[in-house]
């Protein structure tokens, strides 16, 4: 196998920059630049270490500065030592280890779906979360096509901690949030010192070093500075490199009287597999399925991708001829600056300016598996009866390849290659915070007016391609069909240009679109004795203008310049720049939130909170039938609506914490799922109860945090498949639990987690059941001395298969066993060392 490494260069090149205290100008911001964090000088001092902590300081879509404890919404909080022994390699993994959060993290570095308190995922990414860096949006947006927030946002050592806030406040203090903001919170160097580390695989592929620093330059100016670079495989066997790049994020904060000014700046440049579902075996029946391997394709560590193939060619819209390396995958590419601003104003004001330009871009390539079958049947399903095939790739291109045993299993698949430009997913944000505190009836009121703006660019360039490609992972060629006498049909494994399988219109795209979105908002906050309470309005305004085009139609084109038009370029979709359709429509919804804490002594609190917040709906409207011929879009599909309630009891003692959330919520949706056969529109309402239990116990050296959630969920309204009513929404299970216990014994610390779902259904209307899964992950780590440490982490000890998404369609039991399926990466081993400076 090819092993790359990390360059003596590049080594101490990393290591130059992480010392460097000159290199103090990049990205974001700490629990001090969110919403109303105190001023520097003035934060509450640290709560004692305790795995759930309800003494902590919550700073995300807030009110106030104030304690879990204290306030009325409910808050989960993930320090780094525990998101570094949970395992998580992503951002969608460290949110697999919070209440109310189902997060499929099964797709690589991006790309995930995650969905909260039963609010739906219906066609990938995260509808009605955002994701943010120090209170800032990484994308407006959760769900844009091919581009979802988590695939612009690597987690390193300058992150400090995660705050998910669920529900409730969300709608007041973000636009397009109403169900959760993931708040990835970064350090701003008040202390001096940092980390290098180095991780590589054990029993795969794979490079990484990180690195922080941060200290104090004087008594009111501080820096810190942070990244990472990486080389391998990855976890999954593709037998060429697959991830490669790095992120360099830093901040310089300078303390003035009564507030900060802070510097920001960000550079990623990474890329890394897209890991799409891939060909499986399902059989028994759709209550009970067994779903396993294929002979000679293992699910949870292969994939299409393979040395054999590496390369596309397509028609982008524009009509220009693109060259794409399938090691690209996910592509990010993210050049961020950030300013902010605390300022004390006369008369005990104060004023808080942030803003965030973010220029976004990169691309998404993948090979996704739109029919699995024998070769004996696609090959007769191309090229007609009497159809034979030929490696097209490989040691044995050009020979006959047998249908009954080609690949060592007779298999075939007809791949779709998600080949999607992002030229420009940039966007700006900008949020003006005014506040002021003064004593009312008995108790601090804290009276806060904002204007939140930002700008999110969509430009997109679809431009996918059909292949026939062997089942055997990463020694799989690509296959050429001729017919029955002897015309080739194919072109060195190309079956067609563009997807006529899926129909003619869906592989090609263009958008170039931008939304702005302006949102007043205010907020009242009181804590009369025992009591806290608050109240909120927003009011948000979204313009969307633009335009997008799709196929016009098919022609004659030499794709590779060879002077020679063969089969598949006879037929190759293109766009017609000048037939664009405009986006042109304004909407407007007016959202609030109201919640209530009450201290019943020291220990114990209540809490409730009713909210109603929206989520604006962007791409997924442009070829799903929602913007109309002149760029308007109806309110009811521009809008989906979300109104929640929720209330509960938080419980702190010196050894245990409990947090408990019974929740309710009815949601509007309208949507596209464009990676199916018959692409799917989707315009429904749901319903969702159910409980969340966060806890921990601290005793000595044993820690144990976990939590649990229970959520029944209904589909009760549904305009375009009625028969789906009364369905639990598709990939929702019951139940979902983190389980996560640690020891520290001299010099070792131990641990584990458990991350498990019970059973839940692959599509609407429910058939087809993926089954319940339990993932452990475990790790053990030695400290030599106060500087070094040594840590073997496994993340899916027992090598589980954890299926998150079934797609073949009709999305069943087939009669020939034969389906496409996601699961969770297989048993992935770890080693690293770690120096604390």
């Amino acid at each position: 196998m090819y092993r790359p490494v990390l360059t003596r260069r590049t080594l101490v090149t990393a290591l130059w920059l992480a010392l460097l205290p000159a290199a103090a100008v990049a990205q974001t911001q700490t629990s001090a630049s969110t919403n109303d964090n105190p001023a520097p000088g003035q934060e509450a001092p640290a709560a004692a270490k305790k795995a759930v902590n309800l003494d902590q300081m919550v700073v995300t879509a807030s009110p106030a500065a104030l304690s879990k404890m204290s306030s009325s919404i409910s808050v989960s909080s993930l320090e780094a030592d525990q998101i570094l022994d949970s395992g998580a390699l992503s951002a969608a993994d460290i949110l697999r280890d919070v209440p109310g959060i189902r997060a499929e993290s099964s797709g690589g570095d991006g790309n995930a779906n995650v969905s909260v308190r039963g609010l739906p995922v219906a066609s990938g990414g995260s509808k009605f979360a955002q994701f943010q860096i120090d209170g800032m949006p990484v994308l407006e947006f959760g769900d844009t096509s091919f581009a979802t927030p988590d695939t612009f946002l690597r987690p390193d050592f300058n992150i400090d901690h995660v705050e998910v806030v669920r529900g409730g406040s969300s709608s007041v203090f973000a636009s397009n949030a109403p169900g959760a903001v993931f708040n990835f919170i970064t350090k701003t160097g008040e202390e001096k010192g940092g980390d290098i580390g180095l991780t590589t695989g054990v029993n795969y592929d794979s490079q990484r070093l990180d690195f922080d620093y941060g200290q104090p330059l004087d008594a009111s100016t501080r820096f810190h500075v942070g990244g990472f670079f990486r080389d391998g495989e990855g976890p999954k066997t593709a037998h060429f490199t697959t991830q490669k790049g790095g992120q360099l994020m830093g901040n310089l904060t300078h303390d003035i009287d009564g507030g900060f000014l802070r510097l920001s700046a960000q550079y990623l440049n990474d890329r890394s597999p897209a890991y799409l579902p891939v060909p499986v075996s399902i059989t028994g029946s759709n209550g009970d399925p067994l779903v396993s391997s294929l002979p000679g394709f293992n699910l949870k560590t292969g994939t299409l991708l393979t040395p054999r193939w590496r390369h596309d060619l397509a028609l982008e819209a524009n009509g220009h001829i693109k060259d794409t390396d399938l090691a690209d995958g996910y592509h990010s590419i993210v050049r961020a600056l950030g300013g902010e601003g605390l300022f004390t104003l006369a008369d005990g004001w104060t004023l808080h300016e942030q803003f965030r330009y973010a220029d976004n871009s990169g691309d998404f390539v993948g090979p996704y598996p739109a029919e699995v079958n024998t070769a004996a049947a696609l090959a007769q399903e191309i090229g007609g009866a009497g159809a034979t095939l030929r490696y097209a790739t490989g040691p044995m291109a050009g020979q006959v390849a047998d249908p009954a045993t080609v690949g060592n299993n007779g298999l075939a698949t007809r791949v779709h290659l998600f080949n999607v430009t992002l030229p420009n997913m940039g966007n700006f944000t900008n949020d003006l915070k005014l506040k002021h505190e003064f004593d009312f009836a008995g108790g601090p009121m804290t009276f806060l007016a904002g204007y939140y703006h930002s700008r999110q660019n969509i430009r997109q360039d679809w431009h996918w391609n059909t292949y026939l490609e062997t089942v055997q992972g990463q020694r799989a060629n690509l296959l050429d069909v001729y017919d029955a006498t002897g015309r080739k049909l194919t072109q060195n494994g190309l079956v067609s240009y563009g997807t006529p399988y899926w129909g003619i219109g869906t592989g090609l795209r263009a958008y170039n679109t931008h939304y702005d979105m302006d949102a007043p908002y205010l907020s009242l906050s009181w804590q009369p004795d025992r009591w806290q309470l608050d109240a909120g309005v927003r009011y948000d305004h979204m313009r969307a203008r633009g335009g997008y085009t799709g196929v016009a139609g098919v022609k004659a084109v030499d794709m590779n310049g060879d002077g020679v038009i063969e089969g598949p370029e006879q037929s190759v979709p293109y766009a017609d720049a000048s037939a664009h359709k405009p986006v042109d429509y304004d909407k407007h919804h007016l959202e609030y939130s109201f919640g209530a804490n009450y201290l019943l002594s020291e220990e114990l609190a209540l809490f409730a909170r009713a909210s109603r917040g929206a989520r604006f709906n962007a791409d997924r409207l442009l070829f799903g039938g929602g913007i109309l011929d002149d760029g308007s879009a109806p309110d009811g599909v521009a809008i989906n609506e979300v109104k929640q309630y929720e209330g509960g009891v938080k419980w702190n003692t010196r050894h245990t914490s409990l947090f408990v959330t019974g929740f309710y919520a009815t949601t509007e949706e309208q949507n596209q799922d464009v990676t199916s056969l018959i692409q799917r529109l989707i315009s429904r309402k749901y319903r969702s109860k159910g409980v969340e239990i966060e806890g921990s116990l601290d005793y000595g050296m044993f820690s144990l945090r976990g939590g649990v959630t229970y959520t029944h969920s209904r589909i009760i309204k549904d305009a375009i498949t009625p028969e789906a009513v009364g369905d639990t929404p598709q990939r929702q299970a019951k139940w979902v639990y983190q389980i996560g216990p640690s020891w520290h014994v001299r010099a070792f610390d131990f641990g584990a987690t458990a991350i498990g779902t019970s059973k839940s259904y692959a599509s609407n209307p429910n058939g087809l059941v993926m089954p319940a899964y339990t993932q452990v992950n475990a790790f053990v780590r030695y400290a030599i001395d106060d500087h070094n440490t040594i840590t073997l982490q496994a993340d899916n000890v027992f090598n589980v298969r954890g299926i998150t998404e079934i797609d073949q369609s009709p999305v069943s039991v087939t009669p020939n066993g034969l389906n496409t399926a996601r699961s969770i990466l297989g048993r992935t081993i770890y080693a690293s060392w770690r120096y604390r400076l």
